[in-house]
Parts: C-alpha cells; structure tokens; sequence
C-alpha cells in the first residue's frame, strides 16, 4: 500500500532544503579569506567565486606587464572579466 505525502508536508521538505542549501553556500563564502590581487598566485586567486585557471592566470598576467592593480574595479581591464565577476569578488579581495 502506497501512503501519498500530503502536499504542505512536501513543501515543508522542499523548503527546508533549499534553506539547508543557502545556509551552506553562506558558510562557504564565509571560508573565503581575503586574496591580495598584487600578490595572490593563480592558484589562490581561483579560491574566488567565479576565478578559474584560466581568469586566475589571466590577472596575474596582466598584473606582470601592467605592474600592480590600483584599485580594486582595475581588475575589470584582464580580459574575461566584466561587472559580475567583479561584482562576485570584490568584497574578497585587498590591495594589499
């Protein structure tokens, strides 16, 4: 005999969840600790949400023919990475 899952019984689930998830993603951000642009390798600048191989060598690359980032929205100049990207990491990443 199959039991049917009353319907707010199944939304209560749902909606745990999806906070059980959100609450995850929350504590992972807060793991990230601060990337210093100036000096981070591409291994650690792919710590940044958003940052893989690619982006990371690209940010170190340019900050070896450019010389150091000025500021934090100068990181917008490397090829591959616009407002979002810059949206999604700029509250992980120092100057200095």
């Amino acid at each position: 005999m199959k039991r049917k899952v009353p319907g707010n019984i199944l939304r209560v689930i749902l909606i745990a969840l999806a906070i059980s998830i959100m609450v995850n993603s929350i504590s992972f951000a807060a793991d990230i600790s601060p990337v210093h642009i100036n000096q981070a390798t591409a291994k650690e600048l792919t710590a940044l949400p958003g940052i893989g191989k690619k982006k990371a060598e690209a940010i170190v690359a340019y900050r070896e023919k450019n010389g150091k980032y000025r500021s934090i929205e100068d990181i917008e100049k490397v090829e591959g990475i616009g407002k979002d990207t810059l949206d999604k990491i700029k509250s992980y990443i120092v100057l200095e």
